[in-house]
């Protein structure tokens, strides 16, 4: 769950820094232990990808010293206190000065992975909020712009870079709302038309009595009202990339001066006989499988083996349901930035809402909730965030919790039950991976 993040241990008496640090291991964390201060703060940075966990009485650098230092370098990098019996005043002060949580020895396992566990969890939710804020700032790449960890993102995202500049015509099958127009930007802008028109048609958008001339562009006088030469929008991509959204609604006669376009590369505008070459890419979109049209002479099968050459296929939102956080906060942040609002916190049971739900309109639909959240509008699908009484609190080693169980349910559903498999994605010992099943009700023959 905590994949990357490191607990950094100072502990001077070799058989509780011993201890400790197998009691961290067990427990799945990735653990470095030191005899001194002076030595873990070398490893530390701002936005260090872990926290910090010191005794207070240490040779040379103490634990206060260590807090102090840390707190000049990353303020919000959690720093959790080991103090001894009679100490608590002292923990009391170094609370107040910025720790994150202080322990008091002697201290049991459980007690100290539980605190641990805490700590990362808001250290992990910083890093990932402070992430997504650069990422608004300077663009990113494509991770910045096709959000998701999920491994159908990360194969998609992988696709669009090895074909981009690939001259082949590209088709993107998605439900409404997946993000295709957004993937074609993406082929468009990581290859090497991007300096070209980047241009968006809506096959069901145009009235088919005004799709010729749009698209293919006319000459004066090519019809009653063409006062003057248009160019088409074919045309006006040239160079770039030709985007047809929704290819499934455009009318079979249509379909057929498309196919030409994509097969001779040049397009004839109305009321002219002169044949204008293009060097243009066109990416298609779909709702529906137009094998399947084609195959009932609802769609050209010319024309679909024509597009059917690189083939994308975008996940709805229930899919990637683990995505979900991630693309909340970055449309919370984005929607409290355009609307120049704090952005609010989602907490945990809200979370746990949205997890649930079932996206019928996928991406577009929880930018949509983002921005009523961020504006404080109720109603409709929004309601999944209300708050009061409608809410039900949990605290946050609940919400560590729940997002523990998610995770480990989507990595035994992925593998069909084998725990063997599951404890080497997520790097616990089979024994410790057992034990949280126990912890949560989930039983690996429920999955296969």
């Amino acid at each position: 769950m905590f994949d990357g993040l490191k607990v950094l241990l100072v502990e001077d008496d070799p058989t509780v820094r011993e201890g400790s640090e197998q009691a961290l291991q067990l427990a799945g964390l990735d653990v470095l232990a030191f005899d001194s201060a002076e030595q873990a703060y070398k490893l530390l940075t701002p936005d260090f990808a872990g926290i910090v966990v010191s005794d207070v009485r240490l040779p040379g650098m103490s634990g206060l010293d260590l807090l102090q230092a840390i707190k000049q370098l990353d303020a919000n990098l959690p720093v959790i206190l080991v103090t001894g019996h009679g100490d608590i005043t002292m923990a009391v002060h170094a609370m107040r000065t910025g720790a994150y949580d202080f322990i008091e020895k002697p201290y049991s396992s459980e007690q100290l992975v539980d605190v641990i566990l805490r700590a990362l969890e808001t250290r992990r939710l910083m890093l990932e909020v402070h992430s997504l804020r650069r990422q608004l700032e300077d663009g990113g790449g494509i991770e910045s712009r096709l959000l998701g960890n999920s491994q159908s993102m990360r194969d998609i995202r992988r696709l669009i870079l090895d074909v981009a500049d690939e001259p082949a015509d590209v088709l993107i099958y998605g439900d409404t709302g997946t993000g295709k127009e957004m993937v074609a930007r993406c082929l468009h802008d990581y290859s090497h038309r991007r300096k070209h028109n980047f241009v968006a048609v809506n096959c069901g958008a145009i009235p088919e009595s005004i799709f010729e001339s749009e698209v293919f562009g006319h000459e004066t006088g090519a019809f009653t009202g063409a006062a003057k030469r248009q160019v088409g929008k074919i045309e006006h991509a040239d160079h770039g990339t030709f985007f047809l959204d929704e290819i499934e609604s455009l009318p079979l006669s249509l379909q057929v001066k498309l196919l030409r376009v994509l097969q001779e590369r040049y397009i004839e505008r109305l009321g002219s006989n002169m044949a204008t070459p293009v060097d243009v890419r066109v990416v298609a979109a779909a709702k529906l499988d137009l094998e399947e049209l084609s195959q009932q002479q609802k769609f050209r099968s010319d024309l679909y083996y024509r597009l059917n050459l690189i083939v994308l296929h975008l996940p709805p939102l229930r899919e990637r349901r683990d995505d979900i956080p991630m693309l909340f906060e970055h449309f919370v942040l984005a929607a409290a930035a355009r609307y120049n609002r704090a952005a609010p916190m989602v907490s945990s049971a809200q979370m746990r809402k949205l997890m649930a739900h079932g996206w019928p309109g996928n991406v577009r639909e929880l930018r949509n909730i983002a921005d009523r959240f961020v504006l404080g509008i109720a109603g409709g699908s929004s309601n999944l965030l209300a708050t009061g009484a409608q809410a039900e609190a949990l605290s946050l080693a609940e919400q560590v919790n729940g997002f523990e169980r998610a995770l480990i349910e989507q990595e035994l559903r992925a593998y069909a039950g084998n725990v063997s498999e599951v404890s080497t994605v997520l790097g616990l010992p089979k024994q410790t991976l057992y034990h949280k099943m126990q912890k949560y009700n989930l039983v690996a023959e429920e999955f296969r």
